[in-house]
């Protein structure tokens, strides 16, 4: 079956450059500089996280860590600790490994081209040409989730991107209509971004506000929402967990750290077990227990049914599982998965 057609919309750069510069985002606090840190920790927090949810992590860690070497310098437990709630946890993994390897492999010095970028861990081929595009004014295209939609519709392009060979070409043609001058590389980049968080919606569109409706194929068919085609669902599943929530008459509570592959890898967290009597065994010194209601977390690909069930003790024991006695002060300045932070702040 032949390649579908696209014919390339004449001017459209220039309109989102245009467009970008007069009605843009133009104050968020990773805007108006060329550090490619700032701009490289933004891009990583800005996965799969809103823009209003990010603010308040990005300001606290660059108050904690002001620049590559002093990521690179702490803890990965202080790192974790810093993200707590923030999810997605092997971004900050993978952004702390990330600026070891900038300070061993390119002396502290972000490399300056997306294709260098790309072989750091945790930076992908869109994140590498974000940074290039801002910080270096490098011509290449970036093809994030906003991006493919903005793309998809104004060139109607139909085709699956669940098939890997679509993809490439969608890639091909993001690359064919970016603007020709360098200089106006961050403000397109930013324009496609921009477009994509506040007028081109997954589920909603405002179209009379948009900026290249007149060379926007999907308006002139009047679907815009049936772009972009991606069939392949993600695959679901679910698992019953059960929260161990010990604590002993000093009012410390039990907490083990996870391991390093698995879910809540490399965070502190209350034991799980798989089920009630594995819970219990556990622990039984413990006494008073106390079910208390269980809940579902959603994670992207996972539905867990937590299970907490509370228990005292009296005497110097511990739980029969990894862990250590963690003072009331101290944990809250752990790295904790947001549900056992949650479940811990209820006490």
């Amino acid at each position: 079956m032949p390649e579908t057609v696209i014919q390339m919309p004449a001017g459209f750069a220039t309109q989102m450059v245009n467009w970008q510069r007069q009605y843009g985002r133009q104050s968020l606090p990773w805007q108006n500089t060329q550090d490619p840190y700032r701009v490289w920790l933004s891009e990583i927090m800005l996965q799969q996280t809103q823009v209003s949810t990010v603010l308040d992590y990005f300001a606290r860690f660059l108050h904690k860590f002001p620049d590559v070497a002093a990521l690179a310098a702490a803890e990965q437990d202080d790192v974790l600790a810093l993200w707590s709630g923030l999810g997605y946890y092997s971004r900050a993994r993978n952004m702390h490994r990330c600026a070891q390897e900038v300070m061993a492999r390119f002396g502290g010095e972000f490399p300056r081209r997306a294709q260098e970028l790309q072989t750091l861990p945790g930076i992908g081929r869109s994140t590498a040409a974000a940074i290039a595009a801002f910080c270096f004014q490098e011509r290449v295209a970036i093809l994030d989730g906003n991006v493919k939609r903005v793309l998809s519709r104004v060139l109607g392009f139909a085709d699956d991107l669940a098939v890997s060979k679509n993809e490439k070409q969608l890639w091909h043609l993001a690359e064919n209509v970016m603007p020709e001058q360098a200089a106006d590389m961050p403000a397109y980049t930013q324009s496609l971004m921009d477009l994509g968080a506040s007028l081109c919606l997954p589920r909603k569109t405002q179209c009379s506000e948009c900026p290249v409706q007149p060379m926007c194929k999907a308006f002139e068919k009047g679907t815009p929402l049936a772009y972009p085609v991606k069939t392949r669902k993600l695959k679901r599943s679910s698992a019953t967990l059960w929260l161990l929530w010990a604590e002993n008459v000093q009012g410390q509570v039990w907490l083990h750290k996870r391991p390093q592959k698995g879910i809540w890898a490399g965070l502190f967290s209350l034991p799980v077990f798989d089920t009630e009597d594995q819970l219990l065994a556990a622990w039984p010194q413990g006494h008073s227990a106390r079910y208390l209601e269980p809940w579902k977390h959603v994670l992207t690909h996972r539905d867990l049914h937590l299970h907490p069930v509370r228990l005292s003790g009296s005497g110097h024991g511990s739980p029969a599982c990894d862990g250590q006695w963690v003072d009331a002060a101290v944990w809250p300045e752990l790295g904790l998965p947001a549900p056992v932070r949650s479940l811990l702040s209820s006490r």
